[in-house]
């Protein structure tokens, strides 16, 4: 399914008191693996966001079906299902070894300075396209 991923270990700090790695941690994984695809693709969000293109997370469909446990190693693998005027589609999937844990559709809005949204620069589309 995946353009690209990044592998995590799962820390102590990750999980809850049974050792299965907490739901709105993997929130913060996922952000990572955006940030990381971007970037591989040429986008550095930093830099956009001194030219007044900021991203915003505006949807979240996530489905837990696996947990990952305490010093697991995972690979979050990221691609895009769709880039529309002013939103990217991301699917992801997070594995470990073959095992599908959590699958994940997050939508990214594009939005100035001012919070309102905008077009996403032509250069964006083309380089995550």
């Amino acid at each position: 399914m995946a353009d690209h991923y990044i592998e995590k270990k799962i820390y102590y700090h990750d999980t809850d008191a049974g050792g299965v790695m907490y739901y709105a941690n993997y929130l913060r994984h996922l952000e990572e693996a955006r940030f990381e695809f971007c970037l591989k693709n040429g986008v550095s969000l930093p830099e956009f966001a001194k030219q007044g293109v900021l991203f915003a997370v505006v949807h979240v469909d996530i489905d837990y079906k696996l947990p990952a446990r305490y010093g697991d190693v995972i690979r979050i693998f990221t691609s895009i299902e769709k880039i529309g005027f002013s939103s990217i589609h991301f699917l992801h999937e997070i594995k470990r070894e073959r095992l599908t844990l959590v699958t994940c559709k997050t939508v990214w809005a594009c939005i100035s300075e001012a919070l309102k949204p905008q077009a996403i620069p032509d250069k964006i589309k083309q380089a995550l396209a």
